[in-house]
């Protein structure tokens, strides 16, 4: 199964600041989350390639802001992940400080995936994403991932609860069951990127017309 515009994401660029983005047009959607939570995984699995975000064994070694185009209008963006990465303070902060700016300034930014692992509570750094992304009138969509080590009876829990929290306190934000490992919730993933990016699936007819 593969979505015809993810498919094609190619890496285009890294850079520490927002001023070395790439140019301010089109539709972006970032996709961001502790370090641990699965964020490279899921990335791969969206785009149906095996190592466009590279998985580590090593949380928190992606400190730059990552590019992927997918068509010369739209682009996914890898952000840092946080709260978990073992780096220099020097380092861990001027990172923070171009993550920071990346998220308040771009323009193109269409909405951000936020990635929590299901089996956890939203973190403290969770929520403070949540209240940020609030302020600025970002929608979000949340991916619970690694969906696959719970029961189903669990992790429709873990998602019950945190919609309970989401309606009361946070309307720009959704979310869903996610499992890299099993890819479920991968269409439900693909509908929501769609949406942010003004992108049309080729109805069948249309794929049979074009070949």
């Amino acid at each position: 199964m593969q979505h015809p515009l993810y498919q094609k994401a190619t890496y285009l660029k890294s850079v520490p600041t927002l001023a070395l983005c790439p140019e301010d047009i089109g539709y972006e959607v970032a996709f961001a989350g502790r370090s641990n939570a699965g964020k490279s995984s899921a990335l791969n699995v969206i785009t149906s390639q095996k190592s466009l975000a590279r998985t580590s064994k090593t949380p928190g070694r992606t400190q730059l802001i990552n590019f992927f185009e997918c068509d010369p209008e739209r682009r996914l963006v890898d952000l840092p992940g946080y709260g978990f990465a073992k780096v220099n303070i020097k380092i861990k902060q001027a990172w923070e400080a171009g993550l920071s700016e990346y998220i308040e300034k771009r323009q193109c930014l269409k909405g951000l995936v936020l990635l929590m692992d299901c089996r956890m509570p939203p973190t403290e750094i969770d929520i403070v994403m949540l209240d940020w992304t609030l302020d600025l009138k970002l929608p979000v969509h949340i991916l619970l991932t690694k969906s696959d080590k719970l029961k189903k009876g669990p992790a429709k829990a873990s998602l019950l609860t945190l919609q309970k929290l989401l309606k009361e306190e946070y309307p720009h934000a959704t979310a869903q069951l996610f499992s890299s490992l099993k890819k479920e919730g991968l269409v439900q993933a693909w509908n929501k990127l769609d949406e942010w990016m003004a992108y049309e699936r080729p109805s069948k007819k249309e794929k049979k017309e074009s070949e």
